[in-house]
């Protein structure tokens, strides 16, 4: 996929964009820290996602915010899938944290913005609704910028196709593990048990919408760990998995990266058909 990377007054120059469906890893990075921003392009990651929500404590935005166009530029001139996950869109002017987010990192050409707690269509059809407003401030060919919704409830995960369907900017979705767990009044255990059910309906529900589905991140530090939970959900059928920790972008990447030999098993399959 093609996106035009341009600033307003600039001309147009378009540059390859790594197209959904071969983003494997997502990583959030927490959004004031500047020397984690610097180094997330080395970890291995498809896609660097600045988190203003959950790790950027609300006194440090300002500064992200301040950040971001500088962030994002440096991203996609790495070759990378810039993106950033804003806060929710609650409020008017000038009361919305997630507004306020977004005012800030548009100027700096987001390839994907994701919403975190979408529960409902009408979440992704505000937040379209204020990006087609900022792309026209701001010279920005209309639709150009992705969405992200992140499913982090039992409601949003029971009304996913409705929210895929929302927005055509919509390509991907992601499950959220935490917040999912405490919604759900689960216990949480580094096996995942409690939330294999959630993560197999999710699958289910972005592909019969034709998004890519995100796997939700392990939260745990240790490798093996999400080693294992990896291939766990590329068994199930998952191309794509969100990370927290830096060390494990490197560690998704490689599981969900085809070895040489299933692509030559592959290619025979099709030589022989």
């Amino acid at each position: 996929m093609l996106l035009p990377q341009t600033c307003k007054g600039e001309p147009a120059v378009m540059t390859q964009v790594r197209a959904p469906h071969l983003r494997r890893c997502w990583l959030f990075v927490p959004a004031a820290e500047r020397d984690a921003l610097a180094a997330a392009s080395k970890t291995g990651a498809d896609v660097l996602i600045q988190e203003f929500e959950d790790f950027c404590p609300p006194e440090r935005r300002p500064e992200a915010r301040q950040m971001a166009p500088e962030v994002l530029q440096a991203w996609r001139g790495a070759g990378l899938v810039a993106a950033v996950r804003i806060n929710p869109l609650d409020g008017g002017p000038g009361q919305s944290e997630g507004l306020a987010d977004l005012e800030a990192v548009m100027p700096g050409r987001p390839h994907v913005v994701a919403l975190p707690k979408v529960a409902e269509p009408e979440h992704i059809v505000a937040l379209d609704r204020e990006i087609s407003r900022l792309e026209a401030a701001l010279g920005i060919p209309e639709g150009t910028t992705e969405l992200l919704p992140n499913l982090e409830y039992a409601r949003g995960l029971v009304q996913a196709q409705a929210i895929a369907a929302a927005s055509p900017r919509v390509n991907a979705m992601l499950l959220a593990s935490e917040d999912l767990v405490a919604d759900l009044g689960a216990e949480r255990g580094r096996d995942g048990a409690e939330l294999a059910y959630a993560r197999q309906r999710f699958l289910v529900e972005c592909v019969a919408a034709g998004v890519v589905a995100v796997d939700c991140p392990y939260t745990f530090a240790d490798t093996e760990g999400v080693k294992a939970e990896t291939r766990w959900a590329r068994r199930m059928g998952y191309k794509a998995k969100s990370a927290v920790a830096p060390d494990h972008a490197a560690v998704v990447t490689r599981v969900l990266t085809p070895t040489q030999e299933e692509i030559e098993q592959a290619r025979r399959i099709v030589a022989i058909f």
